[in-house]
């Protein structure tokens, strides 16, 4: 089983570098909201993100069409979601992680403050990749040292711009 309190670099690089499609459950059409701000930059990125919320469904959310529940993605759609980031708080994350299992994703990507120590066992246990208490619209921009322009430390020094190293 992994650690799951520190992942190292090189994973979190494979990690990201392997997905193409994320469904964000707690995805929020209110534009001042993390969750909006994550799918914004990861949008950015060249990923496709569908939202995932019961109170938005039926409505856009930064183009794309937003659904109740995971399981309501339609299957066409559903067969190419490669990561599920859960923007929901760490009780709920355990269905929404066996919901992930069900619909054939790869990983379960829980978001800072998010752990589920049970749902992980059980995700990973159906050969899921678990990454938790992290935002991957953070861990893109440390890896490409996007968080230095900021002032942040990134622990990745360089003394010279570089191409995004993830995509």
């Amino acid at each position: 089983m992994p650690d799951h309190d520190h992942y190292p670099d090189g994973h979190l690089r494979k990690v990201l570098g392997s997905v193409r499609t994320i469904a964000m459950v707690g995805a929020s059409p209110d534009w001042h909201k993390a969750s909006s701000f994550a799918m914004k930059y990861l949008q950015s990125k060249g990923y496709r993100v569908i939202p995932v919320n019961p109170r938005a469904a039926g409505k856009t959310i930064l183009g794309e069409t937003c659904y109740a529940r995971l399981s309501d993605i339609s299957q066409k759609e559903a067969g190419k979601i490669d990561m599920v980031d859960i923007f929901r708080n760490s009780e709920a994350a355990g269905g929404i992680a066996d919901e992930a299992v069900a619909i054939g994703a790869r990983i379960v990507w829980m978001q800072l403050g998010v752990r589920n120590d049970a749902a992980a066992a059980r995700a990973e246990k159906a050969g899921l990749t678990v990454i938790m208490n992290r935002c991957p619209k953070i861990e893109y921009g440390r890896l490409n040292g996007e968080l230095s322009w900021g002032g942040f430390n990134s622990r990745i020094i360089s003394s010279k711009r570089r191409k995004a190293a993830i995509r």
